[in-house]
């Protein structure tokens, strides 16, 4: 128990130093929030009348929404990975190896203030999404439920991107590794455009890939319809991921030189 107390006291001491570099350099934040904004305005705006939705019974913009929400959190879980090679390549990391912490803080401070961040963004692009007149179909309980679901599927996402950033040289290094794995898995999904619009050859993969799972699982919520079995798909693959690669990433921690 006391090994479990002092490796939760070093989370949040790595997490909070996380947060205070948010605060100090809010170019970071900025940045961050500006591209999914965009996004919402191509989409909206400029694809949007192109994009047919009358098969699923909803307006693009609410079918929109949230995979701009579930894109927002993907790719805010990047920047666990490209955090982590930049503390790697200016001796950060080095000097956290030297002192009597839990080796898991380091990494899990990394992934909890990248959740924060997210929470926040996500927050904000709710904001947009009505601005541009985008309207939940049940209720404010299900729509926090929501971003709950998809706050938790970007954290078992900065457990791969992690994994990543410990893996390469240096953030540069970090942001390439990464785009080609969430690109496809973006766009390659439900996110923007109804499966039924792609050739019967991806359909297969990208119905069952996570991203998918997890916009399905958030439309569920805020639009109405059977909620239980998307909601556990994506729950589901968010255990995987956790499962799967924070080992991986805590061993790869270890390993480092």
């Amino acid at each position: 128990m006391n090994e479990l107390r002092w490796t939760v006291l070093d989370t949040l001491a790595v997490t909070q130093r996380n947060l205070i570099r948010l605060v100090r350099v809010p170019q970071l934040l900025v940045f961050t929030f500006i591209q999914p904004v965009l996004f919402v305005l191509m989409f909206r705006y400029v694809f949007g009348g192109a994009i047919n939705t009358a098969a699923v019974g909803v307006p693009y913009v609410d079918y929109l929404m949230p995979g701009i929400f579930l894109q927002t959190v993907a790719f805010g879980a990047i920047n666990t990975g490209v955090g982590l090679a930049e503390d790697m390549s200016s001796g950060m990391v080095e000097r956290f190896r030297a002192l009597p912490m839990s080796r898991v803080a380091v990494l899990a401070g990394r992934a909890l203030s990248d959740l924060a961040r997210n929470l926040f963004v996500v927050l904000l692009m709710v904001a947009i999404g009505f601005l541009v007149g985008f309207r939940i179909h049940t209720n404010i309980a299900l729509l926090v439920a929501a971003v709950g679901m998809m706050i938790s599927f970007g954290f078992s996402l900065s457990w791969l991107f992690a994994f990543i950033g410990m893996s390469v040289a240096n953030a540069e290094s970090a942001q390439a590794a990464s785009f080609p794995i969430l690109l496809p898995l973006t766009f390659a999904s439900s996110a923007f455009v109804p499966l039924a619009t792609m050739p019967g050859w991806l359909q297969a993969f990208a119905r069952n890939q996570p991203v998918t799972r997890a916009v399905d699982a958030a439309r569920a919520l805020v639009l109405g319809g059977p909620t239980l079995r998307p909601v556990l798909w994506a729950l589901g693959w968010s255990i995987v991921l956790v499962a799967a690669f924070a080992p991986l990433a805590v061993r790869r921690y270890r390993a480092v030189r």
